[in-house]
């Protein structure tokens, strides 16, 4: 996908962006901002922020390869943290300190990023009134998505108990500018945050352009929105919003499987994805994944256990190699573009396989069988007919279909399966409240079990 040339200009001022990105960490007051009035006094500075928004976002203790983190949570056999860093180790072993530091990054670079998108809220009038909805939308994506990762990391599962009393993460929705009394928040509930999430993803869905660049389109708001749903058990929405994609023919599914995953630009199946280069950023699937010879540092192994789970044929299950020290990794990640990598966010496989989903509830086999074939065909396996098709088919399909992707801790959350010895509502399986954050702020509770 091409960038306009709003977004072109908008990239040569990204410079504009850290005079004015509030750090959320509590306790540390911005070294380095300008007057308020200053730094968003223009629409190119109000467009510059918007990008400096999107670049928190894709931050690589964020979306560009947190997600890698809560694979490892969520971990039942199929791959083992080997590396030397103990913060991943901890996360692996279900068994992490209030101290871990990748923890702590990720909340406070994803606040980071929310902060830059509350900025960006705050001065929506100093734009064209053509511009004022979109961007708006914009920023209300990557604060909606970025609220939803937070909430099922940091809180209970939507299912598990009671929503409305069950603690989340706190909702800033004010730009945080200045350390003080009122920076120190509560802890919102689970219903609350999703309420919010939910909110402002229906903002983008209904004024982001079906084509937007590299940046949100009102296909990707509507990808994540199916993710919502899905955690709320509400499939007939989250199909909904699936097939809203599927039907728009803005998007197919590539011949070959593994050019899903070249990390060298956007396919036709990408919904939205992060786009790393070496200039900025850093893919940590890459980092993790793959072995030194592609670029990473080979930290995370594929057991034979999750390899035997593939049929014989499955082109999925050729995609992984065997590194120089004999290692299974997967092949989906590997710096095989002389940059550091895409990182797909949302595919269409995906959106398929959640309509199956959607569908089998609805007691539709033949649809849901349909969508199924699809993903099944393209990896070269033959179809399953209707009066074959299980529900048990389509997860172990979506499994397997989006396997280190970043999506297996919220599929087994919301499907209530075990981690080994662990219930899916154990105390270990979510993340502490980073103790930084409980040590200036003492309006927020720790979760049970720290």
């Amino acid at each position: 996908m091409n960038i306009n040339n709003t977004y072109i200009q908008l990239l040569m001022v990204v410079g504009l962006i850290s005079l004015f990105a509030c750090n959320n960490r509590l306790d540390v007051i911005p070294q380095q901002s300008i007057d308020e009035a200053q730094a968003l006094s223009t629409p190119g500075n109000v467009l510059a922020a918007l990008v400096g928004a999107y670049d928190g976002m894709s931050d690589n203790d964020a979306w560009g390869g947190g997600q890698h983190l809560s694979e490892l949570l969520a971990d039942n056999g199929e791959q083992v943290w080997a590396g030397t860093f103990e913060e991943p180790e901890q996360i692996f072993q279900k068994s992490i300190l209030v101290q871990n530091l990748d923890v702590e990054r990720f909340w406070a670079e994803t606040y980071e990023a929310i902060n830059r998108a509350n900025n960006v809220l705050s001065a929506i009038d100093i734009l064209d009134a053509d511009d004022q909805s979109r961007v708006e939308a914009e920023a209300r994506f990557i604060r909606g998505a970025l609220y939803f990762d937070l909430a099922n990391l940091f809180g209970k599962p939507y299912s598990d108990g009671n929503a409305s009393s069950n603690l989340a993460v706190p909702i800033v929705t004010e730009p945080t500018r200045t350390i003080d009394d009122a920076s120190k928040v509560s802890r919102n509930t689970v219903a609350e945050v999703y309420e919010q999430v939910i909110s402002d993803l229906l903002f983008a869905k209904n004024n982001l352009p079906e084509d937007n660049g590299i940046f949100a389109t009102t296909y990707a708001a509507s990808a994540i929105l199916s993710r919502i749903y899905l955690m709320q058990g509400d499939l007939a929405s989250a199909g909904t919003e699936a097939d809203r994609i599927i039907e728009s023919g803005m998007f197919s599914l590539v011949d070959n499987y593994a050019d899903a995953f070249t990390q060298s630009g956007n396919t036709t199946e990408d919904i939205f994805s992060i786009e790393i280069t070496s200039q900025d950023g850093v893919n940590d699937f890459i980092t993790f994944y793959a072995a030194p010879e592609f670029g990473g540092r080979g930290d995370i192994d594929i057991t034979g256990a999750h390899l035997d789970e593939y049929e014989e044929g499955d082109a999925r299950r050729d995609l992984f190699y065997v590194d120089a020290n004999g290692i299974d990794r997967t092949g989906k990640w590997i710096n095989n573009a002389a940059q550091d990598g895409n990182i797909n966010i949302a595919r269409l496989a995906e959106m398929y396989l959640t309509r199956a989903e959607s569908r089998m509830t609805s007691g539709d086999a033949e649809g849901a069988a349909a969508d199924l074939n699809v993903v099944r065909e393209r990896v070269g396996l033959d179809g399953i007919l209707p009066g074959e098709l299980s529900m048990d088919d389509i997860l172990t399909e979506r499994k397997l279909e989006l396997m280190f992707e970043g999506h297996l801790y919220r599929d087994t959350k919301r499907l209530q399966k075990d981690i080994g010895s662990l219930s899916y509502d154990a105390d270990a399986l979510i993340y502490p409240i980073p103790q930084r954050e409980m040590d200036v702020n003492d309006n927020l509770m720790q979760n049970s079990g720290y």
